[in-house]
């Protein structure tokens, strides 16, 4: 069976984008839509994070070399924050536009091709969206979970447009450049989150419930005391955790070094993680951990 790769992903979502952002654009001049040019040019964006997404993703597979001792695999997450800058830059754009459209009252009734146009490029984002979240579960791809977020919002986007310009066809002008604002608010708010979780990546922020979680079950392991320590960072879609465990202080090196190998074991059979650091200490009653 072949093994699906996250740039696929990737590229799925640069030439889904290409394709739509040409059509929306174009239909959106052509029949005076606010909503669907606001729409187009989401999608224009889209086609510059895929991009970066997709460098992060073939960066991240470069070997480790003398600089990058822990690998390339970050690449995916800074990949993800040039992502949301493109993002967020042209959301504030659209809600402009859409602002400015409003406060002049310049309304223009759009025509159904527009309609047609965002209903069919809903339902081909809705398969995409299905696609890249597959995939991003199947690699553990965080940069490729995030283009499939925007996706799902790219849906979203595409029904509210039907909706804005259905509006403006029953002389309601006004909900065309609304719904154009509703889309600008949307692209930045896909943005923030993108932008939020990359960051707390990128500063080792790790999911405490997992610790806690890991801690449990390696406490369960016969010979192992105490955790005293745990700690746990992402390098791209590998999880890194160190941890500190308290062993009898009569056992041999041999046993304690035994102790230390059913960890990883553990971590790697059950949770997945190829990177644990195990460190040893003896145990005492009161036994207090110098990193404490």
């Amino acid at each position: 069976m072949m093994q699906m790769k996250p740039e696929l992903g990737a590229w799925v979502s640069i030439g889904s984008y290409i394709v739509l952002s040409l059509a929306k654009l174009y239909v959106g001049y052509v029949s005076n839509s606010e909503a669907l040019k606001a729409d187009g040019w989401n999608n224009f964006t889209d086609i510059l994070g895929s991009i970066a997404i997709l460098i992060g993703l073939l960066i991240a597979k470069k070997p480790r070399d003398d600089n990058h001792p822990y690998g390339h695999s970050r690449a995916e997450h800074i990949s993800s924050l040039i992502a949301a800058f493109i993002m967020m830059s042209i959301g504030v754009d659209v809600l402009i536009n859409a602002a400015q459209t409003l406060k002049d009252r310049e309304y223009v009734q759009p025509d159904w091709t527009a309609v047609w146009t965002a209903g069919a490029s809903a339902i081909f984002m809705f398969f995409v969206y299905m696609f890249n979240k597959r995939l991003a579960m199947v690699t553990n791809s965080q940069a490729l979970a995030a283009a499939a977020k925007d996706h799902l919002s790219d849906v979203l986007v595409s029904v509210g447009t039907v909706v804005g310009v259905v509006g403006a066809q029953l002389h309601m002008h006004w909900l065309d450049p609304v719904t154009a604002l509703v889309i600008g608010v949307m692209i930045c708010k896909t943005a923030w989150d993108i932008f939020r979780e990359a960051s707390h990546t990128l500063t080792d922020g790790f999911d405490d419930e997992m610790l806690k979680r890991y801690k449990q079950e390696i406490e369960r392991i016969d010979g192992v005391k105490k955790v005293v320590d745990i700690k746990g960072r992402m390098y791209g879609n590998e999880v890194v955790i160190d941890v500190t465990i308290c062993v009898a202080p009569y056992l041999s090196v041999v046993t304690s070094h035994d102790i230390s190998d059913q960890v990883e074991r553990l971590l790697e059979q059950k949770y997945g993680v190829v990177y644990a650091h195990v460190h040893i200490e003896p145990y005492e009653q009161d036994h207090v951990f110098r990193g404490e």
